[in-house]
This record gives C-alpha cells, structure tokens and sequence, in this order.
C-alpha cells in the first residue's frame, strides 16, 4: 500500500473549449483511467476558485491573461477566470474516472494561488495532502494532468522535497507551454529528483 496515483487537474476549463484549455487535455482521459488498476490510492485534484479570485486578470484593472504581476508571496501569471465553484467549467472532464480515494480542492482562497497539490503559491499553506500521504504509509508518488508545466510541476518539486519519490508520466499529461515554460519546468523537476518518462 506504498504507492499512489495523482490525477492533477483533469477538469473541463483546462480541456479543449476550455476557460484555460491546454491542447489536447482530453486526450489523457483513457490513459488516466487505465492506470488507475495499477495503484493502491488513486487521488484526484481540483482547482476550486471563488468568483473574483486574485489570480484572475479580470480582477485586475488594465491588465491582461498571461501578464506577470507582484503578489504578495511573489510573481503570479494573470489567468483567464477558470474553474469557478458552481460553474459546468470547474467539473471533471466527462468520461474520466472519479472513484479515487480522496479529491483534494485547491486555489480556493481568494488572496493566494495554487499550483501544487500540496501546497498553495505561497509555500506555507498546507493542502492536507502531506499528512494524509504520510499517515496511510504512502512513499511513491506518480503524477499525470494537467497542465504539466505548471500544477503537475509545482506538485511533483514539491512532493519530492517533502521526500516522496516521484514519477510524472508525460505520456498522460499536457502542457500550456507559455514562453518555454514546459522546458524550464522539466528541468525544475529533474533538479529536484523527479523521474520523468
């Protein structure tokens, strides 16, 4: 019982016609579910933002989706609102297998952002995911989702400097790519010791 699935995100804003579509997101779908059978935990994301939530641009006067501004725990990307509480957006992708062990929702503060699945974008603010990882005796992580150089990224850094081994299987995960972010991002991982295949 050592080892768990991380479904990052698989949401329809984050897939094609999408708020925030990454190309090709709903295409990991049969991937995904196939796997599943090979975990003891399987354990499924969800970016839950409130209406007006500070990473928004549109919360932002003159600025734009994709700008960079200066928040209080350090630089935040501007997004598209996505993944509203109560919107058809904010759903699992239909067709994708929801019956894990747990569903973690994050990014539902309004101040502050949330990348990881372990903790918000201000590196302090637990998720819970740690504890309860470490309490059911879970040490090897696998990651898919979406998208791969932001959540599943920011999850995996995280996950490993918390001392979990992890691999992220990029066959079953897309990318936003925005400005070479997917290449700096697997380098980020491979410098904390993610294995990537």
């Amino acid at each position: 019982m050592s080892n768990a699935l991380i479904v990052i995100d698989v949401q329809i804003d984050f897939c094609p016609d999408g708020a925030l579509a990454v190309a090709g997101g709903d295409q990991i779908v049969p991937g995904v579910n196939a796997m599943m059978a090979d975990f003891d935990t399987v354990i499924l994301t969800q970016d839950w933002h409130p209406a007006g939530h500070s990473s928004f641009a549109s919360s932002h006067q003159d600025k734009s989706p994709f700008e960079m501004i200066e928040m209080p725990y350090g630089p935040q990307v501007l997004w598209p609102d996505h993944c509203v509480q109560g919107t058809e957006g904010v759903a699992f992708y239909p067709g994708l297998d929801t019956s894990g062990d747990l569903i973690i929702r994050k990014g539902f503060r309004s101040g502050v952002d949330s990348y990881s699945a372990f903790f918000e974008n201000d590196q302090t603010t637990p998720t819970g995911l740690e504890g309860y990882l470490k309490t059911r005796g879970i040490t090897q992580l696998t990651m898919v989702g979406l998208a791969l150089d932001f959540c599943v990224h920011f999850s995996a850094v995280d996950a490993a400097r918390l001392g979990f081994q992890v691999t992220v299987d990029r066959t079953q995960c897309r990318a936003i790519d925005m400005d070479g972010s997917l290449a700096a991002a697997e380098a980020a991982m491979r410098d904390a010791g993610v294995t990537l295949i």
